[in-house]
């Protein structure tokens, strides 16, 4: 009997044992995670979970009786330590477990401050695990004073939701801009109104130099001099890849495991998928720090394990929650030369082209404007860039040329 191992207890993890199952496979299938929880997701952690609107069960991705009903031996909680891609083993602690096919969805890692400054204080966070969320909740009591280091998705996430439940909101982005790594300075304008607006003290070009605290954090001196007190602090200044099993076992790394198109490593056995994988695309490797990804990258990895030789198109969706503005994003504005901003009722979208063509979206309560460019850009279809500035234009029209 095959036996298939899966090292990382994501969204992708779970995509890939899931399709396995769905695709008629009836080996063995072993998933391994190093968190003590199930799979479970992780987008609301910094949204609706950090808010207290959604309970822990509703997080997890399958309720635990789904994998005794799949034959999935799920281990939580326990670290790989090696893999032997030769004798085709993974080292558990004192197991050593054989496969016959690998998949790595081992995700990626916070970037956490140096311990120099102030770093590894008590009541300095990072915003990735369940684990954290859980340590965070307790700490959004109205009143307390929260600097948020990181004006990124995940900061804003955080400031939005330390903003509603009452509490003193300062924000530090040591670029220009928030969102300048993966926006334009369009969809920056508008949050920084948004959050604004909130309250949020938003530090644009200022970054962290320290942080002060005998044992707990309780103060931070900024680039520029200021001084503020904190209660506590929420680092979210990006991740980097979790390729350590990967190297140790001579994989080949480029920013992140890399993989074909078929998802599938430097070794023919070993498969990757999720944050922690590269992956061509135009020319070079690249890789989507996405849900979408996430699922579809995992499905891809399962076929393949499979032997049924499919490769990955990648159709890249994000959103984000802040206040009462939900944004939708598809496709990738890496390179665009062209931001049409179009408005209508409420609803605003950023259309993001190059070289005449449309290639991503920031829909920010604009579903229908969303629904149409996702549209467009996954059938490699471009829109008019007046006709999208006219706020009385029929998109939908669009679809139908």
């Amino acid at each position: 009997m095959s036996q298939f191992i899966v090292i990382g207890a994501g969204q992708a993890g779970q995509s890939i044992v899931t399709k396995l199952r769905a695709k008629g496979f009836d080996g063995k299938i072993t998933l391994i995670g190093d968190e003590a929880a199930p799979p479970y997701q992780r987008p609301p952690l910094s949204k609706s979970y950090l808010l207290g609107d959604m309970e822990l069960d509703r997080i997890y991705l399958r309720p635990q009786q789904y994998y005794t009903d799949e034959n999935i031996d799920l281990i939580t909680g326990r670290e790989v330590s090696s893999i032997d891609p030769v004798a085709k083993t993974v080292t558990l602690g004192d197991e050593v477990l054989s496969y016959d096919a690998l998949a790595l969805t081992t995700g990626a890692r916070p970037h956490r401050l140096p311990a120099k400054i102030g770093g590894d204080l008590e009541g300095v966070y990072t915003m990735r695990t369940l684990a954290d969320a859980d340590a965070i909740r307790p700490q959004f009591k109205s009143g307390a004073s929260v600097l948020i280091v990181g004006g990124g998705y995940i900061g804003l996430e955080a400031a939005a939701v330390a903003a509603k439940k009452g509490l003193n909101v300062t924000l530090v982005e040591m670029a220009d801009r928030i969102l300048q790594r993966v926006a334009s300075p369009q969809t920056s304008d508008y949050f920084r109104a948004l959050h604004t607006a909130h309250g949020v003290k938003l530090r644009e070009g200022v970054g962290l130099q320290t942080l002060t605290g005998e044992g707990h954090v309780s103060g931070a001196i900024l680039t520029d001099g200021t001084v503020l007190n904190v209660d506590f602090v929420i680092v979210g200044v990006g991740i980097a890849p979790d390729t350590r099993l990967a190297a140790t076992a001579g994989l080949s790394i480029d920013n992140g495991i890399v993989t074909d198109l078929c998802a599938r490593t430097s070794d023919p056995s070993i498969f990757a998928a999720g944050d922690c994988a590269s992956f061509p695309h135009d020319g070079k490797h690249i890789r989507i720090e996405s849900v979408g990804n996430a699922i579809d990258q995992g499905e891809i990895a399962a076929q393949n394990m499979l032997d049924l030789n499919v490769s990955y198109t990648p159709k890249p969706w994000f959103w984000s929650d802040q206040y009462d503005v939900k944004l939708q994003i598809a496709g990738l504005s890496t390179g665009h030369d062209q931001v049409v901003v179009r408005e209508n009722d409420g609803a605003r979208s950023h259309w993001y082209y190059r070289n005449g063509q449309l290639i991503a979206v920031d829909a920010m309560n604009d579903p229908r404007g969303y629904m149409i460019a996702k549209r467009l850009i996954e059938s490699g279809k471009t829109a008019d860039p007046d006709m999208v500035a006219d706020p009385v234009s029929d998109l939908k029209s669009l679809l139908r040329t």
